[in-house]
């Protein structure tokens, strides 16, 4: 099992993605800076901490260090960074994802404030209304911030030149990866005989400077 810790100051944020974890058989650590906002039958299998996660003495208390990965998702901005900077710091955890919630401060959200991966809500949202209403255009679904890579997604459309073609003969640039493959209600994991068609959803990990060159590689026709 690995260990998950969670900073949750809106508790059905926290308590949503904590149950999520437990479902796929992770160990979840709940802080909480209120008694009052305990509640053990909410996510009955999860170990709950009473202490600001802002407060270096807190985590020492939980022993950050023994966790893998440490989610900030509170609806302030400023205790999202800072937990996610004592996180990786003090305690070296391996990979931090932190919920941003102003846009305007998602410039923040980076290696210098010790996030790995940053999570904006509106970001995310419209992403999705853009991936729901084009075709063709590459969206950028997430943005890995230390590894300087995007998820980004595009929808073939019908008539794509790709329809046919297995996975093992599309050229790529350098470092992009096609992770996932939308198809009506499949999830398909593309493996090198898989082929493309119509209306597949191709989801890619790839670094913002090779966009251009994924997109032109995809041959697709506006």
């Amino acid at each position: 099992f690995e260990r998950w810790h969670g900073a949750p100051r809106e508790q059905i944020v926290g308590r949503s993605i904590a149950r999520e974890l437990l479902s796929s058989a992770h160990e979840v650590t709940l802080f909480e800076r209120l008694a009052a906002h305990i509640d053990t039958t909410a996510v009955p299998d999860a170990a709950w901490v009473l202490g600001d996660a802002c407060e270096l003495s807190n985590l020492e208390r939980a022993q950050l260090h023994l966790f893998d990965v440490m989610i900030a998702a509170t609806g302030d901005d400023k205790a999202n960074l800072v937990v996610s900077l004592l996180a990786k710091t003090e305690f070296a955890v391996n990979r931090v994802v932190a919920r941003v919630n102003d846009p305007r401060n998602e410039w923040l959200f980076g290696e210098d404030w010790g996030v790995d991966v940053a999570v904006s809500t509106p970001r995310l949202l419209a992403s999705l209304v853009e991936e729901a209403v084009s075709v063709g255009d590459l969206v950028r679904l997430m943005t890995f911030r230390q590894g300087q890579a995007n998820l980004v997604e595009l929808t073939l459309p019908p008539n794509t030149p790709l329809a046919g073609k297995p996975v093992r003969k599309l050229v790529l640039p350098r470092d992009a990866a096609l992770v996932a493959i939308l198809r009506g209600r499949r999830v398909i994991v593309p493996q090198s005989d898989d082929s493309i068609e119509g209306g597949d959803e191709l989801v890619f990990i790839a670094p913002e400077e090779a966009e251009d060159d994924l997109f032109a590689a995809m041959q697709v026709a506006h």
